[in-house]
């Protein structure tokens, strides 16, 4: 059974930056993409930044230029710096995974961007 476990989020204020982890209970090199969702209150959850097993990435557009995603095999850890954070960044960020069968996903992790 894979457990995607999320963390890093928390309180930030405009313009500041924070550091998504997500660990994974095992190897992430099993899997073909690992990838960043967030939902916002009222908001369908949509696709922020997502990593295929080549290191090919592909970024939200609202999102491009101010967050990056990168794995580190050695860790089995998938991460999101973001920067230059705004409000409307606001959501629960969601770590997700998947192979030729499955998709998983994380529990969640907060995100709230406020003055």
């Amino acid at each position: 059974q894979v457990q995607l476990v999320e963390s890093g989020g928390g309180l930030v204020q405009p313009g500041g930056s924070l550091r998504l982890s997500c660990a994974a209970s095992g190897s992430i090199a099993r899997f073909n993409a690992m990838g960043w969702y967030r939902q916002a209150p009222g908001k369908q959850r949509e696709l922020v930044a997502r990593i295929t097993s080549g290191r090919n990435t592909n970024y939200a557009g609202s999102v491009k230029g101010r967050f990056t995603i990168s794995g580190d095999n050695a860790k089995n850890t998938v991460y999101l710096q973001m920067n230059s954070l705004k409000p409307e960044d606001t959501a629960v960020y969601y770590c997700n995974a998947n192979d030729i069968v499955t998709m998983y996903w994380g529990q969640g992790t907060q995100v709230t961007v406020s003055s």
